[in-house]
């Protein structure tokens, strides 16, 4: 249904397709398609991309995290850029300082996570994300569109506030170094790369001193994510840590884990934007394996 008044807050970090649905065409509203598939080379926005003009959440635009909201320069995929860099993007696509902002993925939500982090990092806060995104919004016989986005007509200022929200692979040797073991160190992969039977790079096994809550533990069959009280029972082994600090292969997943966090009111997360993707690279850097 369109409405032309604006949306001065979203309800939350997350919302449903009815709410979203309600909610189409109103003004200042922004919904963006975060996903990035994988094609036979790995992740692929080139092919998100054809597939968003396939079909989308009418009036959506695709948000390229591979090419446009990454930093090129950096040595390790998916890399937050500078601010100068990301708010001209983020313009592009139509966020500014008034615009509520719905982010949606067809994968695990991690996609969209990864934006919304990315949105907090700036300090942006009238963002959530679809729950259950792309699957959830087809299954409840939404709308769907195809074709390509219309233009934004002119960039609206978008203000930049930074929190702190990544940190970078000298925290990361740090605590290594100084087994910091009041400050969690959270591997959001699957247990069979924590474990080392799968590899990231070329080698297998995880950060020493961390722990595993792979990020689909978080979600149920549906993908959306579990309640708040089974959220909290599963994030029950960082009650007593004084920081939490996550990270996955490339930064992504481990966004998931983050949110769910903030869903149980814990705020003091922050995520290792390399990884293990930046990690492994060296192979003197230390890996342990088994739980």
């Amino acid at each position: 249904m369109s409405q032309s008044r604006s949306i001065r807050l979203v309800p939350g970090r997350l919302v449903d397709a009815d709410w979203l649905a309600a909610r189409l065409g109103a003004e200042d509203l922004v919904v963006l398609d975060a996903t990035v598939p994988y094609g036979p080379s790995g992740p692929d926005g080139e092919l998100g991309r054809t597939r968003w003009e396939d079909a989308h959440i009418p009036g959506s635009r695709y948000a390229d995290l591979q090419r446009t909201l990454s930093d090129a320069e950096a040595h390790f995929s998916f890399a937050f850029p500078p601010a100068e860099k990301l708010a001209p993007a983020l313009q592009a696509l139509g966020v500014h300082n008034g615009a509520a902002v719905v982010i949606y993925d067809d994968f695990l939500n991690m996609w969209a996570t990864r934006i919304w982090w990315m949105l907090r990092a700036i300090g942006f806060a009238n963002a959530a994300v679809l729950d259950g995104g792309w699957k959830a919004w087809v299954a409840a016989g939404k709308p769907i569109e195809s074709g390509a986005a219309a233009s934004v007509p002119s960039a609206k200022p978008l203000s930049v506030n930074p929190v702190p929200s990544f940190v970078d692979i000298q925290a990361i040797e740090a605590h290594v170094v100084g087994n910091r073991e009041s400050e969690a160190l959270v591997c959001a992969l699957p247990e069979a790369y924590f474990n080392g039977v799968e590899k990231v790079g070329g080698r297998g096994g995880h950060i020493p001193g961390s722990i595993n809550i792979p990020a689909a533990s978080l979600l149920d069959a549906e993908g959306r994510f579990l309640p708040r009280d089974e959220l909290r029972a599963r994030l029950a082994r960082l009650d007593d840590a004084s920081s939490v600090t996550l990270y996955c292969g490339g930064g992504i997943s481990a966004t998931v884990v983050a949110f769910a966090l903030g869903l149980t009111g814990r705020e003091d997360v922050n995520v290792y934007d390399g990884s293990l993707e930046e990690w492994n690279a060296n192979p003197s850097r230390p890996l342990a394996v088994g739980t």
